[in-house]
């Protein structure tokens, strides 16, 4: 599996690319998107819904079920990934370039892991 080191993890399966300047894309990771299976659906928020770290914002459909997808961050949502809400199968081909929103906020303290610490964690 593919874990760019650039980014950082969630324990709950969502990466986050740090944009500067208190932005953040937020996607599924490669291991994610394997565990789902074929992804057929998803459901964004809309720009300027509230995020709260740890709670859900957004749900995949794949062909074996539907899961939430927890926010990393506190803030708010400044875009949303149309293309993916056209083409969700996109997240299976492409996981790190398929990000599900863009959001200002920030990252609390301690809770996202390095690639190499995630891959311990998906290990066990």
């Amino acid at each position: 599996m593919n874990f760019p080191s650039e980014l950082k993890y969630a324990t709950s399966h969502e990466w986050v690319k740090d944009l500067g300047n208190g932005l953040f894309e937020i996607g599924i990771s490669d291991f994610a998107q394997k565990e789902l299976g074929d992804v057929v659906y998803v459901n964004l928020p809309r720009a300027g819904d509230v995020l709260e770290a740890g709670k859900s914002f957004a749900d995949v459909e794949s062909v074996k079920a539907v899961s939430d997808i927890l926010s990393p961050v506190n803030g708010t949502v400044k875009e949303v990934n149309e293309t993916i809400l056209s083409a969700p199968e996109t997240i299976n081909k492409t996981p790190y370039e398929s990000w599900l929103i863009r959001a200002e906020g920030s990252v609390p303290e301690g809770t996202l892991l390095s690639a190499e610490e995630y891959e311990v964690v998906i290990s066990k």
